[in-house]
């Protein structure tokens, strides 16, 4: 996908547990996936292009959506043990009352990592019931989050991380994260008529963040957070050849920021002056969401099926400064060289509305051969810190909505013991938000996308499991620009930090009921570090092996060998400022643990 990573790449996700947004629209955070409890999902639903349609605003290049368990389980404890301290608990409890299903799903992590004073510690909760209340059958959801995260800086030098002793330094060792989140959901499903269902499903969620900004100058610490909730209402049928669902959201929220900087700049005195000592953004925004949609199958012919989309969402974000209005200091008393380099606006009121549709044919021709056109559009609603969050001589950012056009055509089959899907597509997008040379927010980027991605797999017996999954993919700039950073971006360039191969190979081996093991291989392409397109990163190959053995019914035992061939990488790299700049990977890593059923 062509998202940005700088000021314009938050929010091109979405991010669901249970089919509700995490995050209320135009509050992202380019971290928030740490607040899902992946590691103890049901299932971990991808769904890959604009789905506007469906899901609304954010959901501009694709989703991942958790899915929570609901089955009560036997209770059972497990422990894993790592290096540089790792050790992680997992626990599950689950009872039957009265016909309610009641599950608890808890971990804890406590690690430190491979740079110098670095590591996390986490913790995550899902409470859960499912059962019959009445006539309706309901399922309900507690979540919640915790992290404090010693967060490890970029380590500079071209090529820096194949230096055993340089890439374990941390120039920041200072920085530091600390967010937790807690969610409740309720989904409510009554049949009313013969095929006809309806769901209501209300909301509540709260988070909150603290983290100095390490890699600005002056570190400034921010606190931000959200109270937010709504309602999901859908009403569906499935009769004869048509399946249909009809529904509307509205939603409800306030958020807030606020920056500030307890110790003088260093650098030069420009930079010095124009970013001083104390507050220097502190805001509040609510924010109201109303949005109806449909969505329908029709099975036109035995073979062929229609499928279609629509949504309209309005988006209204109220916004209050709690300061002084401009860039002054927190006292009112001006910058030097032109004023501060932190800009706030006058309060203000903003108003989005976003369509979004998909249209697509879905044709089988055997019961091991089918193929399927799609066309869809999806939007990015500017988020607040870019229409409020402005610097220098920016009063108001005039915002639009990023918008994406996506045709995909697909092919998915069996041959022999051979399955297998391959897709291409192309996109444009249009209005992309990025900060300008001058510092400004603006929405005139333009980009576009043409790929094929492919996957299969192969039983050549019983025992084993191959499986393959690639993508290559041109994601390039359709617009001339000098941005922030002292970077230029012509048309027909690609895009930085945008490989053209990602890949992933495994090999599945389970030679007994009790065995089971797999070796896993890990690509990921070179691309460029800049929008120049004049530094570039390698890229790398990783190799993964992980075993776990059945001793008995209750007790299993695994292990992991990550990075096998202890390869030297970078989990990402970049270049500004005149600088190669990396996050550095991790070395070769065992870890090894029991699981316990109680």
């Amino acid at each position: 996908s062509a998202v940005f990573s700088g000021p314009g790449a938050c929010g091109a996700f979405l991010f669901l547990e249970n089919g509700i947004s995490i995050r209320p629209v135009g509050f992202c955070n380019v971290n928030q996936l740490f607040e899902l409890n992946m590691e103890q999902a049901a299932s971990i639903e991808v769904v890959r292009g604009p789905a506007g349609s469906l899901y609304g605003g954010n959901a501009l290049y694709g989703l991942i959506n958790v899915q929570t368990p609901t089955a009560p389980a036997d209770p059972s404890l497990s422990l894993e043990l790592g290096p540089w301290n790792h050790q992680h608990m997992r626990m599950t409890l689950g009872t039957d009352r009265n016909d309610q299903h009641w599950r608890a799903d808890l971990q804890v992590t406590d690690a430190d990592s491979y740079q110098r004073q670095t590591g996390i510690r986490q913790q995550k909760l899902n409470l859960s019931q499912l059962g019959q209340v009445g006539n309706w059958q309901v399922h309900s959801l507690i979540s919640a989050t915790h992290l404090e995260q010693n967060t490890g800086g970029f380590v500079q030098g071209f090529e820096v991380y194949r230096d055993e002793r340089a890439r374990r330094q941390n120039a920041n060792p200072e920085a530091f994260r600390d967010a937790w989140a807690v969610r409740m959901m309720s989904q409510w499903q009554r049949e009313v008529a013969d095929g006809q269902t309806v769901l209501v499903t209300p909301y509540l969620r709260r988070s909150r963040m603290d983290f100095l900004q390490h890699f600005l100058p002056g570190q400034p610490q921010e606190t931000n957070g959200q109270l937010s909730g709504g309602l999901n209402l859908a009403w569906q049928q499935s009769q004869g050849n048509l399946t249909w669902r009809l529904g509307a959201e509205f939603e409800w929220a306030q958020g807030f920021l606020r920056e500030d900087q307890a110790t003088p700049a260093t650098g030069v005195p420009a930079v010095v002056e124009t970013r001083p000592v104390g507050l220097h953004y502190d805001y509040e925004v609510d924010s109201l969401v109303a949005a109806a949609f449909y969505d329908l199958r029709w099975q036109i012919t035995d073979d062929l099926a229609l499928v279609h989309g629509l949504r309209l969402e309005r988006l209204r974000y109220d916004y209050d400064n709690q300061m002084l209005d401009g860039n002054t200091r927190e006292d009112g008393t001006a910058c030097g060289f032109g004023g501060c380099l932190f800009n706030r606006p006058a309060d203000r009121t903003d108003n989005f509305t976003n369509p979004a549709a998909r249209l697509g044919l879905e044709q089988q021709f055997n019961p091991r051969l089918s193929a399927y056109l799609m066309a869809g559009t999806g939007f990015r609603p500017p988020q607040a810190t870019e229409l409020y969050r402005l610097q220098r001589g920016q009063d108001v950012a005039d915002l639009e909505s990023e918008r994406l056009v996506t045709v995909e055509a697909g092919l998915r089959g069996e041959l022999a013991d051979v399955g297998y899907e391959v897709s291409a597509y192309a996109n444009r997008a249009d209005d992309i938000i990025l900060r300008d040379a001058n510092g400004f927010n603006i929405s005139d980027g333009r980009t576009s996308s043409q790929g094929i991605e492919f996957s299969g797999s192969w039983r050549p017996a019983e025992a084993h499991r191959l499986s393959l999954a690639g993508t290559y993919a041109r994601h390039k700039y359709r617009f001339d620009r000098d941005i922030s950073g002292g970077e230029t971006i012509r048309s027909g360039r690609d895009m930085d930090t945008a490989p053209r191969w990602l890949g992933s190979a495994h090999w599945l081996f389970q030679p007994t009921a009790t065995v089971e093991t797999e070796l896993e291989a890990v690509y990921q392409g070179s691309y460029y570090l800049n929008a120049e397109n004049t530094a570039r990163y390698s890229g790398h190959l990783l190799w993964h092996l992980r075993a776990s053995w059945q001793a008995r019914d209750d007790i299993r035992l695994f292990a992991r060998l990550i990075n096998l061939t202890d390869q030297d990488y970078a989990e990402r790299a970049d270049f500004a400022f005149g600088n190669y700049r990396y996050f550095v990977g991790m070395p070769r890593q065992l870890y090894f643990g029991l699981e316990v059923s109680l």
